[in-house]
């Protein structure tokens, strides 16, 4: 488990350290990719590149290709462009100078290369300004099997006065093609993760947050960008990029005058004036970045194998079968509630109990609503009087693992915290405080406030030595920033340093608890981000539960974010959010392709729904790894208007997949589902079984034996044509 926090980058290098002249170009690479970058003859560091891996790099070494032909050398596009001379796009770095001076050049100094682990290299390139003693140095992190770089930069000052940073970037990319299409990601609360795609013209597309927390519910921070036509799945130029950083942020697409595209990339600038003083350094969270030529699906197998391999808590543990208990008992339970739901839950199949909201609080501030109770976390007695351990201790004799429920960033006015500690709340000087959801936000530029997190977090680890889980939830945004831990004049420093002090607490909480499973959980999917994504172990993709809204969220958020991260539960029908009926096998089929949970009250269940439920997790459990370790591939694109969706999990070895297939509309009865299949071995045989089946199988082909390249060529057929039919295929080689 890596963790890098905005203050600093500690990469623990080997014995691989090289300097290199300014005159042999500047190779970032993979196996399969790189960037490179020369220096100009006016000592400009200049981004020349970045897609497919070259044989040799020969012809940068000659001055002449290096720059931009008709306009010289100070059009070139710069690797990191500062405001100052000939840059007139939106700059990676605008500063205010002791001097007043608004406008900077930098200039290559050196670069070296180090390797802090096996199939890894960092190179770090240093520029400065001629005039201004200020370095700046470019951080990019190649990880080659997976063909994923990371960008970020460092500023220091040493200019013996204090230095305004206006905007200091992560990242810039300049592009040139015939014409650029972006696909980005808006929402709201239970839609999250909507995607479009579109063509980008001259001017400016922004894609940002001012949200502070919850801050990729509306648009993720993360985007494809397709040259010269829309991205598609198996073919053509893809770029994937993803800002690791879970607070404000801003990404701007950029066509100039000379038909470039222009991507700049990091924290959002609004209202985030930061001041260095002498000696002081700011470093920005990461970009990160992949390039296919085969196309978008090769982008999102990129970032899964990263994200598993380098970005992501306990990454070679399987995700275990969940029950959580929010829509099946929500806050309105006692003792016995729970320890029914965890019996039945043992019964199904579930392999873990996870008690969401409404155990704390008392008296006055008991956690009946979500009125009152949020910073008080103590045991509400008369709901549960023999305490969290008692229940742990129930689940774990049940064969069950244990978990629990915290929001402890936020804080009801009606609790003895906001009583106690009134400065610990976020606001803006004297104004009313603004609650949303009946909660404030606690102040995280706070250390006082830290600790009071960590200790949090200690305190209700300590209620049973039996906890192996926490969801760890975050249910408003800011408004009115302010903090009253802050200096008057450093007030524009609220933005970056709650995450700051977010990443902060992460940090030690990891430390000090280094086992335990941690969701990371905003309202649904209001804290996607690889920034957070790094501390937790899964994600809960969306309150929306609807198995019919899920295909399309899970879609989208697995362009970028894997399977064993993706929460996915089956909840009760009619769905608690948008009132659709569905059939428990749909739902099933659904769930079944992240990680599988349950989101309901088993005695709900009839004795049928019951014994389906009860196989359909014994089969989970032994597809899991494939879904769960495996290649994503997918066959239809439920964005495309034909009504279906369908992907394909393919093990590392291409051994066993695991082929899902879902009806999104009624097709007639003339029309029929069929596709080929993706990643398997053209030369080998494979036993396809039915999985979930009801009356009958959907599948003509159930239990029989096919060839590998038949199923790619030929594909396959599917009885699916009414709404809310679904297949689920396990393929496994003979």
């Amino acid at each position: 488990m890596i963790m890098k926090t905005f203050l600093s980058l500690t990469l623990a290098a080997a014995s691989l350290s090289v300097s290199a002249n300014e005159n042999s170009p500047i190779r970032v690479s993979t196996d399969d990719t790189e960037m490179v970058m020369t220096v100009s003859g006016n000592g400009n560091l200049v981004h020349n590149y970045y897609g497919k891996k070259f044989k040799n790099v020969l012809p940068y070494n000659t001055k002449e290709y290096r720059e931009q032909p008709d306009n010289g050398a100070g059009y070139a596009p710069q690797a990191f462009p500062a405001y100052g001379g000939y840059v007139m796009i939106s700059p990676a770095l605008k500063l205010i100078h002791g001097d007043g001076s608004h406008t900077t050049h930098l200039k290559y100094v050196s670069h070296s290369v180090t390797q802090p682990e096996e199939g890894v290299t960092c190179t770090e390139v240093k520029l400065k300004d001629p005039l201004y003693d200020i370095e700046l140095t470019l951080i990019y992190t190649a990880y080659g099997k997976e063909n994923v770089i990371t960008q970020s930069a460092r500023l220091t000052n040493n200019e013996g006065s204090r230095l305004t940073v206006e905007n200091l970037a992560s990242t810039y990319l300049p592009l040139h093609a015939d014409s650029y299409y972006l696909t980005h990601f808006h929402g709201v609360w239970a839609t999250e993760m909507q995607l479009v795609e579109e063509q980008l013209q001259p001017g400016i597309k922004s894609i940002e947050s001012k949200r502070g927390v919850q801050a990729t519910q509306t648009a993720n921070p993360a985007f494809l960008l397709s040259l010269n036509g829309p991205a598609r799945e198996d073919a053509g130029e893809v770029y994937g990029g993803a800002l690791a950083w879970s607070g404000n942020y801003k990404l701007t697409f950029e066509q100039d005058e000379c038909g470039r595209m222009n991507v700049v990339g990091g924290v959002n600038d609004f209202a985030s004036t930061y001041y260095l003083d002498n000696g002081e350094s700011l470093t920005t969270p990461e970009m990160v970045w992949t390039f296919s030529n085969r196309g978008r699906g090769q982008v999102s197998r990129n970032l899964h194998d990263w994200i598993r391999h380098h970005s992501l808590s306990h990454s070679d543990m399987e995700r275990p079968v969940v029950l959580n208990s929010w829509e099946g008992a929500y806050m309105d339970f006692d003792e016995k509630t729970i320890t029914d739901m965890i019996d039945d839950a043992a019964k199904i199949g579930v392999e873990m109990f996870v008690l969401d909201d409404g155990w704390f609080g008392n008296g006055e501030y008991a956690r009946n609503t979500d009125h009152s109770g949020l910073g008080d976390w103590q045991v509400n007695t008369q709901k549960l009087p023999r305490g969290i351990d008692y229940l742990a201790k129930h689940a774990v004799k049940k064969g069950l693992k244990f978990g629990i429920w915290i929001e402890p960033e936020m804080v009801n006015p009606k609790s003895r915290l906001a009583e106690t500690h009134p400065e610990w709340i976020v606001k803006s000087g004297n104004r009313d405080k603004l609650q949303i959801r009946q909660q404030w936000i606690l102040d995280l530029t706070n250390p006082e406030v830290q600790d009071f997190i960590v200790k949090t977090f200690d305190d209700v680890m300590g209620m049973s030595r039996d906890i192996s889980y926490i969801k760890w939830d975050a249910n408003r945004f800011v408004t009115d920033f302010g903090s009253d831990y802050l200096p008057a004049d450093r007030q524009s420093h609220f933005w970056i340093d709650y995450t700051k002090g977010l990443y902060s607490v992460y940090d030690r909480i990891r430390q000090k608890h280094p086992d335990v499973m941690i969701q990371l959980c905003s309202s649904g999917g209001a804290r996607l981000d690889m920034g957070a994504l790094k501390y937790h172990d899964e994600f809960w993709t969306s309150d929306n539960t609807n198995s019919l809204d899920r295909i399309r969220i899970q879609n989208s958020t697995n362009l970028f974010y894997p399977a064993i991260a993706t929460a996915s539960h089956v909840s009760t029908s009619p769905n608690h959010q948008t009132g659709m009926t569905a059939p428990l096998k749909y739902r099933f089929d659904v769930a079944m392709a992240g990680r599988l949970g349950l989101e309901l009250q088993p005695k709900h269940l009839n004795e049928e729904e019951w014994a389906f439920a009860q196989k359909a997790i014994e089969a989970y459990k032994k597809i899991r790894p494939i879904v769960q370790f495996g290649d994503l591939y997918r066959l239809k694109n439920p964005e495309d208007g034909t009504g279906w969706a369908s992907h394909q999990y393919v093990s590392k070895d291409g051994k066993e997949a695991v082929f899902f297939a879902y009806s999104l509309k009624y097709h007639g009865r003339t029309t029929f589902f069929q596709t080929r299949l993706k990643g398997l071995d053209p030369d080998k045989q494979y036993r396809i079984t039915e999985l979930n089946k009801k009356d009958w199988p959907s599948f003509y082909g159930d239990g029989k034996v096919f060839p590998g390249d038949y199923l790619m060529n030929e594909g396959i057929s599917l009885g699916i044509g009414n709404n809310f039919d679904s297949t689920v295929l396990h393929i496994e080689e003979i």
